[in-house]
């Protein structure tokens, strides 16, 4: 099976991916990406990306709920929406979380990129230009 390419401008158009030569819906990437996200943090994914009355957000621990948003190509750009963070608050709120972030990826092939406030990010700057990465 070759892997095809999608040349579609079509936000919702689906991938082949080459793991199985089956298209793969936009929540595949997402929940590969969430996965990654929690992982990398060692948090836990929410069930359901965060769809369900009582756990909000996408990957959660015991202070952080976060927002995870991937395109599912590769791309040069990659447009942040206000309301997300604005999303993001109110479920912290919900979630008794003390902390929250939007993490985005430019596509499959893309490290993660975490974007905080600039009261979160002044105290990690304050914490690591006090103790250092280590």
């Amino acid at each position: 099976m070759r892997l095809q390419r999608d040349n579609s401008n079509n936000e919702n158009s689906m991938r082949l991916h080459k793991d199985d030569g089956k298209k793969k819906p936009t929540r595949y990437f997402s929940d590969k990406q969430e996965k990654s996200i929690a992982k990398a943090i060692g948090a836990k994914q929410t069930k359901n990306s965060g769809a369900t009355a009582y756990q909000k957000g996408d990957v959660l621990d015991d202070n952080w709920l976060i927002e995870a948003k991937t395109c599912t190509k590769d791309q040069k750009t990659f447009t942040m929406h206000k309301e997300w963070f604005d999303k993001n608050l109110s479920e912290s709120i919900f979630m008794k979380k003390d902390y929250t972030a939007v993490v985005f990826s430019f596509g499959p092939s893309s490290k993660n990129y975490y974007c905080v406030d600039e009261q979160t990010f002044k105290r990690m700057k304050e914490l690591l230009d006090l103790y250092g990465d280590g």
